[in-house]
Order: structure tokens, then C-alpha cells, then sequence
């Protein structure tokens, strides 16, 4: 009998992603605010001192816990001051030319397989050996797991067999940047439930507007004219792509598409953040690629692991492995290409600087957006397509201008140093 009361299903709530994301957030909370309250008081307790052992020799509990607490002190980098342009001046212009289009199709492969399967994993049914029993994976967080305990166990045998520099950073402050990585790859792969791939990879190349909006409001940053007028390019194509794509237009899916959207500004916003940490990481305390890549997935590893055991859906997404062999096989080589496409993104950095990078990569998108429409048939306007370009184009006019700065300071720079002639 009816009591007038309004009910909510308790279903539709627990499959909304706003509910998952919370979910998920209080999972890694349980074990990062234990961990907060425990650093600090370590940080202040005899058991340091400060912050430091009181003995050269102590325990290996000790040594272990400054590691994770305080890290090692950061004077005299004498075992890191190594150039890497010395080195690449010696290579001859063949060998340098192999390497970069090594890193140029080592990153395309891996990537654009990536993509593909990332796509298929969250749109497509998987069908068992009973053609008639078929289902769609939903557990974004798991495939995160899987990426990240890949990549962990690939960095960490890289260290052990490549020699590495002293390591001075404190282990804890890899887990902000691990946390915002893991974020930022959930709603990556949250948001392929609510928009198109081809929209989700303009998302990515259009990150260069939120991050000026908020180094304008944060920071106060003052930006060149190029950067603003390249926004502006960037604006108008995503406008044109998603005004005119006929995915767009379904007034059924209006709705889907507004959540993707919402996804999609999370992901920006985790992500910048993710590579501005890390970069001050890399400035401070000076560690390798490796050492970077194995810390922050030693972090992310765990805690998606003990959210995934927290909601009980670690077993149940084992269980989707084995009853559908196919997204077994799909979930290893996803995971294999985002652990080898990582090693190539620190040693094309490495290599030939982070311009070089942004050109490899947004190439990158281009391909997957192409390779998308045509393997899973997404409907593309003339349109659309002219604010895809648009987009890209206005990027690597952003690229070129930003280059070009750079040089003619270098040049007023070295005037100014000049003598007068007399």
C-alpha cells in the first residue's frame, strides 16, 4: 500500500558514475588519511628525530621508514649531473634520426593499440562460447589495476637491471600524483560510456584551455598573444565537432553526453595536476623516469587494489576475465601497450625534450580519431571533420609560436651578454 512517500531505486543510484566515483574516493581515503595522520606523527616522534636517524646504523625498519617519510638529503647531485646534450652532440645525425623514429613508432604502436582496445572494452559486448550469453565491462577502476600493477612490475625489473641514481625523494609524496593519475584515468575511461572516443581525444588536445584559465586565476600568468589566439582556434573546432557530429545531435542522448562532458573537465583537471606535480618532483629531488614511473604506480597499484576489494568487485571482474577469454586477452595487451608506451614517453623526453613529444603524440591523436571512425563506424560530418583539423592545427601552430619564443629569448639573452664593440 501506497503511503505517499517518493522511493528511489537503490539500483539506480549504485549504477550512476557519480555514485562510483565517490565510492572510489572513500576507498583510497581509508587508507591515504590513515597514512597522512601516521607521516606526521613519524615526522615529529623520537623514532626520527626530526626527521632524522640518530644513528648512522640503524635498523632497516628505520632506514625503510625515513625512505617512506623523509627521503634521503638532497646536496651535492654528483651522481646526477650527467648532460644529455653532451651525449646527443657526439651522435652522428643517422643514428639520431633512428632513434626518433624508434620513439616515433614505439609510442604510435603502442598508443594507437591502446586506444583501440580501450574503446572496444568499454563500448562493446564480450560473447562466451554461448553465442547467446554476452555482456559489457563496466569496472573502469579494474582496468586502472591492471594498467598500473603492469607498468609497476615492468619499472621495477627496468631498475634492477639498469643502474639508477641515488634516490633522495621522500616515498610518500608519490601517492598526490598517484591518486590524481588514477582519477584521471578513471574518468578517461568512465567517459567512453557517455561520448564518442573521437570526442574524448579532442578533449585531450584541447587541455591547453582549462590549464590557462586556471594558471590565469591561480597564478596570475601572463600568456602571448599566439597562446591566446591558438585557444581560440582550439574553442572554435571543438564547437564546430561537437555541434555538428551526428553523435551529438540525438536529443536522446543529450543527457549521456552532459555527464560525459563532466568526465572529461574531471580528467583535465586530475591530469594537469598530475604532470605539474610530477614536475616538481623532478626539480626537486632529481630522480629518473624509472624511479618516477615506479613510485607513482607502487601508490596507484594499491590503492585501486584495496577500493576494488572494499566494493567486492576485484573477484567479480576476474570472474568477467575468465567466463569471456577474449577480454582477458584484450585486458593483458592493454595493459602491456600503457606500461611500454610509458617507458617510451620518458625516453623520447629524455632524448629529444618535451616539443618533440607534443608533436609525436598529437599526431598520435590524429591517427586514433581516424583509426576510431573507421574500425567502429562513427558518423562523421564534412563538418565535424573541419573542427577536428582545426583543432589540430591550431595545436601545432601553438607548438611552432612556442618554439620560435624560445629562441628569439635565447638570442636577446646571449645579445645582452655580448660587449659593446668599440
Amino acid at each position: 500500500m501506497s503511503d505517499g512517500s517518493i522511493s528511489f531505486p537503490l539500483e539506480q543510484v549504485t549504477e550512476t558514475w557519480v555514485f562510483r566515483f565517490i565510492v572510489n574516493i572513500l576507498g583510497y581515503m581509508s587508507i591515504l588519511v590513515p597514512g597522512y595522520f601516521l607521516i606526521r606523527w613519524l615526522e615529529k616522534s623520537p623514532y626520527l628525530q626530526g626527521g632524522r636517524i640518530s644513528r648512522s646504523n640503524g635498523s632497516c625498519l628505520q632506514k625503510t621508514v625515513r625512505a617512506c617519510v623523509v627521503g634521503h638529503e638532497t646536496h651535492g647531485f654528483t651522481d646526477l649531473n650527467s648532460d644529455p646534450t653532451s651525449e646527443q652532440e657526439t651522435q652522428s645525425i643517422w643514428r639520431r634520426g633512428g632513434i626518433l623514429l624508434f620513439c616515433f613508432v614505439g609510442l604510435q604502436v603502442s598508443y594507437l593499440t591502446w586506444g583501440v582496445l580501450q574503446e572496444k572494452m568499454m563500448t562493446k559486448d564480450y560473447y562466451g562460447d554461448n553465442p547467446d550469453v554476452h555482456s559489457k565491462f563496466k569496472d573502469s577502476q579494474f582496468l586502472v589495476f591492471v594498467n598500473r600493477i603492469w607498468a609497476l612490475i615492468l619499472s621495477g625489473l627496468c631498475i634492477l637491471a639498469i643502474p639508477q641514481p641515488r634516490h633522495y625523494a621522500p616515498i610518500y609524496k608519490y601517492s598526490y600524483c598517484a591518486l590524481s593519475n588514477i582519477l584521471s584515468s578513471w574518468c578517461q575511461y568512465e567517459a567512453l560510456k557517455f561520448v564518442s572516443f573521437p570526442t574524448q581525444v579532442l578533449a585531450k588536445a584541447s587541455k591547453v584551455i582549462p590549464v590557462m584559465i586556471m594558471g590565469k586565476i591561480v597564478s596570475r600568468k601572463t600568456y602571448e598573444f599566439y597562446e591566446y589566439f591558438t585557444a581560440i582556434l582550439i574553442s572554435v573546432g571543438m564547437t564546430f565537432f561537437l555541434l555538428t557530429n551526428p553523435e551529438n545531435k540525438d536529443i536522446d542522448t543529450r543527457t549521456t553526453t552532459f555527464s560525459g562532458c563532466i568526465i572529461l573537465v574531471g580528467y583535465l583537471v586530475f591530469d594537469s595536476f598530475t604532470s605539474n606535480w610530477q614536475g616538481e618532483l623532478f626539480t626537486r629531488y632529481r630522480m629518473s623516469s624509472l624511479q618516477m614511473m615506479c613510485g607513482v604506480n607502487i601508490f596507484s597499484t594499491t590503492l585501486t587494489l584495496v577500493s576494488l576489494l572494499q566494493q567486492g568487485s576485484f573477484f567479480e571482474s576476474l570472474r568477467f576475465m575468465f567466463t569471456f577469454p577474449a577480454f582477458f586477452i584484450d585486458c593483458v595487451l592493454l595493459s602491456m601497450c600503457s606500461a611500454i608506451g610509458q617507458l617510451f614517453i620518458y625516453y623520447t623526453i629524455h632524448q629529444f625534450g618535451a616539443v618533440v613529444f607534443i608533436i609525436i603524440m598529437t599526431i598520435r591523436q590524429a591517427i586514433a580519431i581516424l583509426l576510431s571512425v573507421i574500425i567502429y563506424q562513427h558518423p562523421l560530418s564534412v563538418e565535424a571533420f573541419l573542427g577536428i583539423i582545426l583543432v589540430f592545427v591550431a595545436v601545432f601552430l601553438r607548438v611552432y609560436c612556442s618554439q620560435r619564443m624560445k629562441q628569439l629569448r635565447a638570442k636577446q639573452k646571449l645579445l645582452k651578454k655580448e660587449p659593446p664593440k668599440t
